[in-house]
């Protein structure tokens, strides 16, 4: 069994979490760069098995895609084209960046800490990860 390696894309920034080997815990691994993002994860998938990339679908309230989307799509594109043996899942992502401040918030991280964008991307792609993981349980 591989890792599940969750992405919270930014048009700055990406945010990625990855699970451990049997796919039970789910870590905030690192924030990138968005024009490094696919270097990064070759890089990482030729050290690591990941057996899933999860990627957080942004929408609205009303279910329809946010203007991020079309940012998020191509990328999600490039990613099948990039790791064709590696599958991808969408998560919705509505809200993980609230639940990540709020996590921080509630972990006792001083004020100037939750300004942190990096760390809150990290947070967001940790949430999207836990929820794929979730959903995952469910299904069994």
């Amino acid at each position: 069994m591989g890792r599940i390696l969750a992405i919270d894309y930014g048009q700055k920034r990406v945010g990625i979490a990855v699970s451990d080997e049997l796919q039970i815990i789910a870590t905030g691994l690192t924030t990138v760069e968005t024009k490094k993002c696919i270097d990064f994860l070759k890089e990482y998938c030729s050290k690591e098995n990941v057996s899933c990339f999860v990627v957080g679908e942004a929408k609205h309230l009303n279910n329809t895609p946010s203007e991020s989307a079309k940012y998020i799509e191509p990328f999600v594109g490039l990613l099948k084209k990039t790791f064709p043996n590696i599958s991808v899942a969408r998560v919705d992502e509505r809200f993980t960046s609230k639940m990540a401040f709020q996590t921080m918030i509630d972990s006792g991280l001083k004020k100037k800490q939750r300004q942190n964008k990096a760390l809150i991307d990290t947070i967001s792609a940790t949430i999207i990860l836990q929820t794929y993981m979730s959903m995952s349980e469910m299904g069994r």
